[in-house]
């Protein structure tokens, strides 16, 4: 029995005359990742990509758990599938079907016909396949049209049939970089892998900066980064992680700035920074996993000054969620164990007791005008180094 995955698209089908853009970019994605499995075919029409094994050493299994994670996907289906004949379409449905019913009280089937030659309309599909599953369960498992534990669904369409289980959900969204190149400020944190993996779900292509500052930090903090961007990799696609040394500028902020101004100055600066590295990578944007309110450096008035210093746009796609909404997609996609473990980033390292929660920016640039602020952050930028970030 030949089984295929049916992945139905999300948002894609509301693109009108730019789908096949979208569709284009998505199948090309789904092919890159499909080597790693096997040799399959990626194929599609009528809004379903369809992921077929062509020998006995694909593993459609690992393919499947790879797809679910592709943005632009909405759902999946694993299909077995049938010649369009009604005969072999119900021995198919009594061998394949029960697998998915142990454990289950109740079942009903869904009929779709796309194929109008096909001479069963949808109605008489989901009666005669749903008596097959019956006679094949002996009584098991009975058929609920309204409230069922799961659904069997029989489709016909131009190029064969197909008989399945339902769908699962998968990742949604839009394919990774139908909707340009960000950059991320990586830290440690819970918060920024959250917000790199939700850009990358519509559709940015992710890069990541992120800022060290050794010896006050150490290689396992930088390693902890690492880790965490293979990762989301996972899902955004292999990330390519800039690693800037702050260490020479916190020491001449502590020198010669006022110690309540030293977030927002080093924030300044980090933000020029990756603005720098991001016009030379071609990325439109920068990412940062700021929650409005959620510590000194991220009130309305500090967000304006740090802002000041970007020479592009900032998204914060967790500006306005909690601490537990963003820890609980921080679980869902695996970075918040990684997250959690005790390194300490550059952000921590000469932390001011009274911190600015309003600041004006008048005043602050007094503070940074102490310092030759471009001489320090082109020198902390010609001593970055790269690293490339697979996914695991």
């Amino acid at each position: 029995m030949r089984e295929i995955l049916l992945c139905k698209y999300g948002e894609i089908v509301l693109k009108g005359a730019n789908k096949r853009y979208f569709e284009d970019i998505l199948c090309k994605e789904l092919r890159k990742r499909a080597k790693k499995h096997g040799n399959f075919e990626i194929s599609r029409a009528q809004s379903t990509i369809y992921v077929k094994p062509l020998d006995d050493f694909c593993d459609i299994d690992s393919m499947y758990d790879d797809a679910m994670k592709v943005f632009g996907i909405a759902a999946i289906g694993r299909a077995a599938v049938c010649e369009k004949d009604i005969e072999d379409i119900k021995r198919v449905a009594k061998e394949y079907i029960p697998q998915f019913l142990e454990g289950k009280k109740s079942f009903k089937v869904d009929g779709k016909r796309s194929d109008k030659t096909f001479p069963y309309n949808s109605m008489d599909l989901a009666q005669i396949i749903g008596g097959e599953i019956l006679e094949a369960t002996r009584g098991r498992v009975r058929v609920d049209v309204h409230n069922p534990d799961i659904t069997v669904k029989v489709e016909i369409r131009e190029q064969a049939a197909y008989v399945h289980a339902g769908q699962a959900s998968a990742a949604g969204g839009l394919p990774v970089g139908t909707s340009g190149h960000g950059m991320l400020l990586l830290s440690g944190g819970i918060d920024s892998p959250v917000a790199g993996y939700m850009m990358a779900k519509r559709g940015v292509r992710v890069e990541a900066v992120h800022f060290e500052s050794f010896p006050y930090t150490s290689e396992l903090a930088r390693d902890k980064v690492i880790r965490l961007a293979r990762t989301i990799a996972a899902y955004t696609g292999d990330i390519y992680v800039h690693v800037v040394s702050l260490t020479k500028i916190q020491e001449e902020l502590v020198k010669h700035c006022d110690e309540d101004y030293f977030t927002l100055l080093l924030r300044r600066y980090m933000m020029y920074i990756a603005s720098q590295i991001a016009a030379e990578h071609d990325s439109k944007c920068l990412i940062t996993g700021e929650s409005l309110g959620q510590v000194a450096s991220q009130t309305m008035e500090a967000i304006a000054v740090t802002d000041n210093a970007a020479s592009i746009p900032v998204f914060r796609p967790c500006i306005g969620m909690d601490k537990l909404e963003i820890i609980d997609i921080s679980t869902k996609i695996g970075t918040f164990d990684i997250s959690i473990e005790p390194y300490e980033d550059c952000c921590t390292v000469f932390t001011p007791k009274h911190p600015r929660t309003k600041p004006v920016l008048e005043k602050v640039l007094v503070e940074e005008n102490k310092l030759d602020f471009k001489a320090l952050a082109d020198e902390a930028i010609a001593g970055a180094y790269t690293i490339r970030a697979e996914a695991y």
